[in-house]
């Protein structure tokens, strides 16, 4: 009888829970529901750019070009003067970088000599001819073993140095010697940026901290909302009239008062549905010109952003997460699909959709994306992800010309002393 009653009292109490609208326990049908509903909110996405507009139109930018393609604080390189055969000159090779494909370092540049890691965290800085001139390292072999990247920057003086371990420091640029090193509370994964006594730099719990260059202590911090997914893009950092703008990996856009980290402002670009749904956003560098913001992510979005407000100017739909370039009143920029994409800069109308990637057969267009681009003189030069270097004529925006360079992923090409480098996983390749 005792038996029998158990069994009955859990009969109810299972059937009761199941079908109470406000029961914990969810029935079959009920749980079917919410998965549709979810898959609707949160997979649902525009429509991409897939066809070309206006392909006939021919455009001509009329911007002075500068000498080379050195980073400033704005993020925008313009027109650079290069022209080059693309003729391999020489590759300098070190240990290969485990997870390279991963993330984005890049080439730091002191004078007319480039700067880099290897896979154990050393950094060389070998002159305009691939001469070494030192190379150092400041890590223990356990650092050594958690597959480091390495994020540079520079003031002529000290190289700043941040890693995806928590560490950072700074080395005398000269001679190579370290000058101090200190740890973070959580790893790095953005760019450095130095104004005057300081630099900055966002770790992975979406902090922005301000360093002394003289010693590393922290001056100021501020913190954004984490999500819950850390992007394997490295975030933007831009700086311009006193001001430090700056994304986190919820697709927010910060402004704060350089000297005193006092926050400005705040403009989300992404409903809290498609963080909490863990989308890996993938935004591109922040780029200013006088008073806007320009950025674009993998969401099928590209804004532009009152510098002084936060106020959102326009939003198009480009699905890119490279860095755009701004020339005269044109914004230049190619989506993941590959297509380069041109847009008046003031009022976000498209102006003209090629496609870049015709050169490929389908099957290989289909598995492969761009990494990033400059625009020289008179072309644009693109990496991929499967080794090649795509050369654009600027004005009719037609392919010219594909080269091999590797298998793999190569990063976005730089410009030093009409020289242009590449980075692999394994080796800086210079070309003329």
């Amino acid at each position: 009888m005792n038996k029998f009653l158990k069994i009955l009292l859990i009969f109810i109490f299972i059937t009761s829970c199941s079908l109470q609208q406000n029961s914990n326990f969810w029935t079959k049908k009920k749980i079917k529901v919410e998965k549709q509903e979810n898959i609707t909110k949160i997979i649902k996405e525009e429509k991409k750019l897939n066809s070309e507009f206006n392909k006939n139109l021919r455009i001509k930018i009329f911007s002075k070009v500068r000498n080379n393609s050195f980073l400033d604080n704005s993020n925008n390189d313009g027109r650079i003067n290069f022209n080059g055969d693309l003729k391999s000159l020489s590759k300098y090779k070190f240990s290969k970088i485990k997870n390279f494909y991963q993330y984005d370092p890049k080439l730091s540049i002191y004078n007319d000599d480039i700067i880099f890691f290897d896979s154990k965290g050393s950094i060389f800085r070998f002159d305009n001819n691939t001469n070494l001139v030192w190379k150092n390292n400041n890590y223990i072999k356990s650092e050594i073993k958690q597959n480091l990247i390495l994020f540079f920057t520079n003031n002529k003086k000290k190289l700043v140095v941040a890693d995806n371990i928590s560490k950072y420091y700074a080395l005398d640029i000269d001679t190579g010697k370290i000058l101090w090193s200190k740890n973070n509370s959580a790893p790095f994964n953005s760019e450095i940026k130095i104004y005057k006594d300081k630099f900055f730099v966002i770790d992975f719990e979406d902090t922005l901290r301000a360093f002394s260059i003289k010693n590393g202590d922290e001056i100021w911090n501020i913190k954004t909302q984490t999500s819950l997914i850390r992007s394997q893009k490295k975030l933007s950092i831009a700086i311009t009239n006193n001001k430090i703008y700056f994304n986190n990996s919820s697709g927010d856009i910060s402004a704060a008062n350089i000297e005193s980290g006092e926050l400005l402002w705040q403009t989300p670009t992404q409903s809290s549905l498609i963080i909490d749904s863990g989308f890996s956003l993938k935004t591109s560098n922040i780029v200013i010109k006088k008073n806007d913001l320009f950025f674009s992510n993998n969401k099928n979005q590209f804004f532009s952003l009152d510098a002084q407000t936060g106020n959102i100017n326009w939003q198009q739909k480009v699905n890119s997460n490279l860095k755009p370039t701004l020339i005269d009143d044109y914004i230049f920029t190619i989506t993941l699909e590959g297509y380069l994409v041109v847009i008046e800069k003031n009022s976000g109308e498209i102006i003209r959709i090629t496609n870049i990637f015709q050169g490929f057969k389908d099957k290989v267009r289909n598995n492969i994306q761009p990494t990033g681009f400059i625009i020289g003189n008179n072309n644009i030069y693109l990496a991929t992800d499967h080794g090649r270097l795509v050369v654009i004529d600027v004005v009719t925006g037609i392919p010219i010309n594909i080269m091999k360079i590797n298998n793999g992923k190569i990063n976005r090409p730089l410009v030093l002393n009409q020289n242009l480098f590449i980075t692999t996983d394994n080796s800086i390749i210079k070309l003329n």
